[in-house]
This record gives structure tokens, sequence and C-alpha cells, in this order.
């Protein structure tokens, strides 16, 4: 099996750490694309008000790692007027950036009080703004509306845009849905895929722990037989976010990016 997909590393792996620190790894474990992250309050490796000398070394910066940037996990709460604003300006980054990919998600990062009436007030705006743009949105498998694909379908189709779509999180579903299976859940929503966290699960529903792909339960060789069958060919990003607590030391990051390209590309990703 060889996947065609664009397999990309994910800075927020690096959450706790530089812009610089996370490219610098990322090329070092031997991605060639990257999903870079613009995230208020989390992990802000790209400003949302960022400027043009900003921007201008975050490419150069790329260009010097040969990394491409296929994504931006610009993830805001849409279910307030304030996150549609961080939308909007992530939207320009995007577009700032030469990107067409944005991965956001109904309540952002946190998910706290989740409204389908709030959401919906906002999600049309933000579609609209980045079809202008010529930019596809990914919603995340994430939080409680949108915790597995088949209650993401249902939202997406509501959205009625073509650009939007979803971005499925193979952990998240487990921690958000009740421990609910990627490989069972997959399958379904491939056919409304347009971007993929590969990213590792240890333990049941809300147990915080998601290791390097290939150090936790996830059965990647289901997963990546299900996204060739179903015909996927977007991209596949890694993250990894490591247990309940501080964020380890650099190295170990470098350590799990490095394993978890070595085990992926392995079973066909490249």
């Amino acid at each position: 099996m060889a996947l065609k997909n664009r397999f990309a590393g994910h800075t927020n792996s690096y959450h706790t750490y530089s812009l610089d620190e996370a490219l610098e790894g990322i090329a070092a474990a031997g991605f060639k694309f990257v999903e870079l992250t613009a995230v208020r309050g989390w992990t802000e490796h790209v400003p949302l008000d960022a400027d043009a000398k900003t921007l201008g070394a975050i490419q150069r910066k790329l260009h010097t790692l040969g990394l491409i940037p296929v994504s931006l996990s610009g993830h805001s709460d849409l279910t307030t007027k304030a996150g549609l604003d961080d939308g909007l300006l992530a939207l320009d980054l995007c577009e700032r950036l030469g990107i067409d990919l944005m991965n956001t998600a109904v309540g952002g990062h946190s998910s706290v009080d989740e409204s389908e009436e709030a959401f919906f007030e906002h999600i049309g705006a933000l579609a609209d703004a980045a079809a202008a743009k010529g930019i596809m949105l990914g919603i995340e498998i994430h939080g409680d509306l949108t915790s597995s694909g088949r209650k993401a379908i249902p939202i997406i189709d509501k959205i009625g845009r073509d650009n939007v779509r979803v971005n499925y999180d193979t952990a998240n579903i487990e921690f958000y849905d009740n421990g609910t299976k990627a490989v069972d859940d997959l399958p379904a929503t491939v056919p409304y895929l347009v971007h993929l966290h590969a990213k590792d699960h240890i333990g049941g529903a809300r147990a915080w722990n998601f290791p390097a792909p290939g150090e936790g339960q996830i059965d990647w060789v289901k997963v990546l037989q299900i996204l060739d069958q179903g015909g996927y060919t977007g991209p596949i990003s890694v993250e990894i976010e490591f247990a309940e607590g501080p964020w380890p030391p650099l190295a170990e990051v470098n350590r799990a990016m490095k394993s978890a390209y070595r085990h992926l590309s392995g079973l066909g990703l490249s």
C-alpha cells in the first residue's frame, strides 16, 4: 500500500516551543509538508495579526528547511462573534501564505458550551469568506456536536457549502465520543474528508494521552486501508499531544515526531 497523500507534521505537536523549533524538528523527522498553527490562547506559532515582515520570515524558514505548508490550524470558537473574527484573520493568513485549507472546530480549542444555533449564526460567513479566497474549511472531529463522523456529516450537510468538509481526528473520536473507534466510524466519513489528523490515543473516553502514532492503541494498518479503499487523497498530518501534564522536553518531542514518521512511512505514507 502506497498512499499518495501529502504527509505532514503538525506544529501543534510543539505546543510550548517556538515555531522555529517546531519546523526544525518536523523537517529533521523526515517530513516534507507541514500544518501550521494559529490558535489564539493555545498555540500561536503564526500570530493572527502577523505583519508582512513576520510572514516573510516564516516563509524563508519554510523554504530553508524544504517544508511546504499544506494546511493551517485556525481553530476559534465559532459560536461567538469574536471567534468568527479570529477565523477571518486566520483565513487572511492562509491567503498570504498560499495555503488553501484551514482547519477549525465548532467551539474552538476549549469546546465549552457548544451551541449549534450559535455556530450556525457564524459558520456561513466564514465559509463564504473562505470560498471567496479559494480556501477549503475542515471542521474537526472535536468537542460535542462533531465528536464523530456520524455526528459531523449532518452538520456539514446543513452548512451546505462545497468548501466545508471534515478534518478527521483519529484520536479525538475516542476521546470525545465515548470511546468510539476510528476504524468503525471512518468508512462512512471518507467521502466527506478534506484533511486528517493522524493522532494516536491510549485509554478510554476523556483520557488525555496522545502519543506518537504507532505508540498507542489505534490500528494504523486498518485506518490507512480505509482511507486507501475510500479514495482519500488529501493531507494527513501527524499531531502528538502527549500525556496530561506539562509538555515534555524538546528532545522527547523530536523523538516522538521521528517515531511517528518512521511508523507511518513504513505503512506507505511518504
